[in-house]
């Protein structure tokens, strides 16, 4: 992908971001106690780590004292140094522990500054961060549930894949849930192909949340039997009828729960942003099926890689044309969960309940 370094260096149109909400910021198994590994979320710098306790931790990449990283300096397990002038913070709270300058002669109290930090958890081999309002000076209350992939039993296996993206959460996120792409963008034997369009109708109903001004309001593409063109249901449909549900929830998770008889297979998409005009799609799959299947995990990895790079490669292209301005537009209904996805998120900075379905409605397109 070596187009993407030099699209990417252009800024493309950006996106208002959310802000109060998790977003997965890196792998955890990048995380080893005692080290720590930079990263951008939502343009704010990040410096996570594991402590030597195995707990893994947040910070604003940015001693308050100057400004320099703190990546810049040093971290030994239970401390973070800054290179500047050695201040010490515990990165967990960020609380600052000592100020070497300091002599008796001085009054200021080294345990009232704090560096930023931000809640920080491990869910489905993710570090999740927890990014409050710009200005927040501290988290208040209770936070909300740490997204995570759908299972139904307690044995199954997972695996990750991740794609970043030279285009706005926006156009990120409209292109994961756009149901008319696929025969094109996606075509392939093992998928689809231009001879397999054909029409669908699927029944959407709204997911709402009243009680917490629509935070996690989105919309369900009601349960079903999914594609007859598409290899990867058909070999599912050996252990009985095969049903799909697909799950949009704000401000950019996608949930699709695949289930025959008593086996599953699911996935939890998010479109995260990394700046206000890039962002990267995070793929966690779990399932239960064909576990017996010798190498069924690395022939999964290799074909879910092929199917996110289409995408990507996709977004690479439209990205060449985004640098003009162009004129766009949503049509019929194809585009009509875009449509909802743009009111939700309105709604979702205005912070109000409003929710742009007024009930279950059923879609058609061909694909």
């Amino acid at each position: 992908m070596s187009d993407l370094v030099g699209i990417a260096s252009i800024p493309g149109p950006s996106a208002e971001l959310i802000f109060g909400d998790w977003y997965p910021a890196i792998r955890a198994d990048q995380l080893h106690r005692g080290t720590t590994k930079t990263a951008l979320l939502l343009g704010h710098p990040l410096l996570l780590g594991r402590r030597n306790d195995g707990r893994i931790f947040a910070m604003r990449d940015l001693c308050p004292h100057r400004g320099i990283p703190l990546s810049a300096g040093w971290f030994d397990g239970e401390t973070v140094t800054c290179k500047y002038h050695g201040w010490q913070f515990e990165p967990c709270s960020g609380q600052c522990k000592l100020i070497p300058s300091l002599t008796e002669a001085d009054t200021l109290d080294a345990s009232k500054i704090f560096a930023a930090s931000y809640a920080c958890e491990e869910r489905d081999g993710h570090a999740w961060v927890y990014l409050p309002q710009p200005g927040a000076s501290r988290i208040k209350g209770e936070l909300p549930p740490i997204p995570e992939v759908p299972k139904f039993s307690a044995h199954f296996r997972t695996a990750h894949l991740h794609a970043d993206l030279p285009c706005n959460v926006d156009h990120g996120i409209i292109g994961l849930m756009d149901p008319a792409h696929g025969p094109f963008v996606h075509r392939s034997w093992w998928w689809r192909s231009g001879s397999s369009i054909h029409a669908k109708e699927k029944q959407f109903e709204p997911l709402l949340d009243l009680e917490n001004c629509g935070r996690n309001a989105g919309f369900r593409m009601a349960a079903h039997a999914p594609s007859s063109n598409s290899l990867p249901y058909k070999l599912l449909g050996a252990h009985g009828p095969v049903t799909t549900t697909i799950d949009f929830v704000m401000p950019n998770r996608r949930y699709e729960t695949i289930r025959s008889g008593d086996k599953w297979f699911a996935t939890l998409t998010t479109v995260t942003p990394v700046t206000p005009s890039t962002c990267r799609i995070d793929v966690c799959a779990a399932w239960n099926v064909l576990a017996w299947f010798p190498f069924f995990t690395q022939m999964l990895k290799f074909f879910g890689a092929i199917f996110v790079r289409q995408d990507q490669e996709t977004m690479v292209e439209q990205a060449q044309g985004l640098r003009y301005g162009p004129a766009l537009m949503l049509i019929d209904d194809a585009d009509k969960p875009a449509k909802w996805y743009f009111a939700l998120k309105q709604a979702r900075l205005r912070e109000t309940a409003e929710h742009p379905m007024d009930g279950p409605v059923t879609l058609h397109w061909r694909s």
